[in-house]
């Protein structure tokens, strides 16, 4: 039996409703499509994961000098919990590094599990914390801001 083709790819202005749907079914309040158009035509890095062409995942990364922010990474609701997400932040963190990038540093909801245990599980620590960041039901949740160095390439 052959397994479906999972790509790493680039992603564009072609791939934008495909991002926005995923992110409108995983997220209470998502990324709207203007972010999605505004981060692409930024010239940010906007990588996308496809099995067999069906885009299971994205993140967007912005680099600046020697600094990456990924700003956002999702996996599709029944494409979660399949090793998706760490394959996209492995790619998201060895692009920002050949790009020159010597740390990446992200926000994360500190209600949000499992994301915290997959930035963990690849060296990333808390450095601060933004209050009031992200929207949530009854008023703001503050943002975890985790950093990790990225002194190697991952495999």
């Amino acid at each position: 039996m052959l397994l479906p083709r999972v790509e790493m790819l680039p992603l564009g202005d072609a791939d934008i409703d495909e991002m926005v749907a995923i992110e409108n079914c995983i997220f209470p309040y998502p990324w709207t499509r203007g972010n999605f158009v505004d981060s692409v035509a930024s010239g940010y890095s906007v990588w996308g994961c496809r099995v067999a062409g069906e885009l299971v995942g994205y993140f967007v990364l912005m680099i600046a000098v020697d600094e990456a922010h990924l700003l956002n990474i999702s996996v599709a609701g029944k494409r979660q919990r399949m090793g998706f997400g760490a394959r996209l932040l492995e790619c998201a963190m060895n692009g920002a590094r050949q790009a020159g990038a010597s740390s990446l540093l992200l926000e994360v909801r500190p209600s949000n599990h499992s994301a915290l245990a997959l930035y963990r599980h690849f060296g990333f620590r808390q450095i601060g914390l933004r209050r009031g960041y992200y929207p949530a039901i009854g008023g703001r949740e503050d943002a975890l801001v985790l950093r990790r160095e990225l002194d190697r390439i991952l495999a």
